[in-house]
């Protein structure tokens, strides 16, 4: 009699054990399940497609501090491609120009018209001139707030009769905006200056 009761509370324990290590088993596929998916939620979240073409192109997104450096160079040097390339076109001019003042404040509009008080851009479709720039390197520091930016770059101005080579400088500095179709890159350049922009060079066109 003592014997079968004690068998039977033998088998209860391996049963009980048994169960627990079962019940045990199943939290941790469960706590693991819910790990992995949120993680593949969260890996999903980061990836942005972008249609061009008609294709569907994959993307990461990322937070914006991981990109300051890559996004300011960028903007300074469309910003540059817009306001400096110009053609003996009037409505060409315009639209470079009112790219260009979407990325700066009021500091290009006034470099701007001065040249256009001065008839530079007047001159350069009488005198059917091309202009375009080629940028350097672009120095961004981060360690102050605007972010102050320096631009090195190249002018080549052609005309009729000679290619003119100068050396164009610029800095200024870069404040956080809302982005935009006019604005992708969400900065704002800030106390334009031209710091030196001398010839280089003058080549007698054949």
């Amino acid at each position: 009699m003592f014997t079968k009761m004690k068998n039977i509370d033998t088998a209860f324990g391996y049963v009980r054990s048994f169960t627990m290590l079962i019940i045990v088993g199943c939290i941790v596929i469960c706590c693991y399940t819910l790990h992995k998916s949120f993680a593949t939620v969260s890996l999903l979240q980061d990836k942005v497609y972008i249609l061009a073409n008609g294709k569907a192109l994959e993307a990461y997104a990322s937070e914006r501090k991981d990109n300051v450096v890559v996004e300011a160079r960028d903007h300074v040097k469309t910003f540059h491609n817009y306001f400096f390339t110009l053609d003996p076109d009037d409505k060409v001019i315009k639209t470079n120009i009112t790219k260009a003042l979407y990325l700066a404040d009021k500091s290009a509009k006034r470099i701007y018209d001065d040249l256009r008080e001065n008839a530079y851009y007047s001159g350069i479709i009488s005198g059917n001139i091309s202009q375009n720039v080629t940028i350097d390197s672009i120095q961004i520091d981060l360690k102050q707030y605007p972010y102050f930016f320096k631009c090195y770059a190249r002018q080549k101005i052609i005309r009729s009769t000679s290619v003119v080579n100068r050396s164009l400088t610029t800095e200024g500095n870069l404040r956080n905006v809302s982005r935009s179709d006019n604005n992708p890159h969400g900065f704002l350049i800030e106390h334009l200056t031209t710091v030196e922009n001398k010839d280089l060079s003058i080549e007698t066109r054949k």
